[in-house]
């Protein structure tokens, strides 16, 4: 009856031998390719240096009228500018404008890397039934893993710091902007693609002047789904070094200081509103933009 309670496995010398096979091959491959693979990342890490230096030193009415100025650019809405005037005053009044600068860049640069990583992916999913298929599986790995557990090998390759955690936030936030586009483009009215062809364009031209367009409003709701999950990682993030707003809260949960967890987050929280009420209300004036042109 005892042996029924233990599941069967393989014997634990096998176990013990292919993990210890995998993590040597690893640590021999990051001993060899350790130092190009940082090389690599460079521009990316002078990327996010570069924005986080730009928010932080700029002189803080300049980045507080620019934050204003692109929230109304993108929403149209009274009420959202003020609502982000009212979240940035409160974050200032607190202390934490630098931290929150630099979780805005952090967020700003993995945004744009996800976008330039997964607009091509969604694009070619959606021109390949096959590829789809073969691509989906990865997508529901990415986004069912543990995100502690993408910490893992970006630690490994490139150490602590800026870039690990950069890339860990990207890995993790870029499968909503794959799957929104490859949708948004399957969405695109046959009948439309048909016209196209009939007056001959070829498939870039069909692509950049039809499907593309008529799918931004989708393919923005995935740029808002990547926002969001880059923000919930940036906690995670700080435990490999990664600067900001998640710091603080780590900090607060190891040594229990309430106050500072409670401030950091619901500054988080208010980041994250504001960034999902602009998203939101761009791509629904981008979809009637595109019902008055098409209507």
């Amino acid at each position: 009856m005892l042996e029924l309670n233990r599941f069967p496995q393989l014997p634990t010398e096998w176990l013990t031998g292919f993990r210890r096979a995998v993590d040597d091959g690893f640590r021999a491959f990051t001993r060899e390719y350790g130092e190009a693979i940082e090389l690599f990342f460079e521009p990316l890490r002078q990327f996010l240096i570069g924005s986080e230096r730009l928010l932080i030193q700029s002189p803080w009415p300049l980045v507080f009228g620019g934050i204003l100025l692109l929230a109304w650019l993108a929403s149209r809405s009274w009420k959202i500018v003020v609502g982000t005037a009212v979240t940035l005053i409160a974050i200032g009044a607190l202390g934490m404008w630098e931290d929150t600068m630099r979780t805005v860049s952090m967020i700003f640069v993995s945004t744009v890397v996800a976008i330039l990583l997964g607009l091509p992916v969604g694009i070619a999913m959606s021109r390949s039934d096959r590829l789809q298929r073969a691509i989906n599986p990865v997508l529901d790995i990415m986004q069912t893993m543990p995100s502690f557990v993408y910490l893992i090998p970006v630690v490994m390759l490139l150490g602590i710091g800026r870039v690990p955690g950069l890339l860990a936030v990207v890995i993790y936030a870029v499968p909503p902007i794959i799957r929104f586009t490859n949708l948004g483009i399957r969405l695109v009215d046959k009948d439309l693609l048909e016209a196209a062809d009939a007056f001959g364009a070829s498939a870039w031209q069909r692509l950049r002047q039809v499907q593309l367009p008529l799918a931004l409003p989708t393919i923005m709701g995935g740029v808002n789904q990547t926002i969001m999950m880059a923000l919930s990682m940036v906690v995670i993030a700080s435990m490999i070094g990664v600067q900001g707003l998640g710091q603080p809260v780590l900090k607060a949960i190891t040594n229990q200081y309430f106050t500072l967890g409670v401030l950091n987050g619901l500054a988080i929280v208010g980041i994250a509103i504001v960034f999902d009420r602009v998203s939101q209300a761009y791509g629904k004036r981008l979809q009637k933009h595109l019902e008055v042109q098409h209507g």
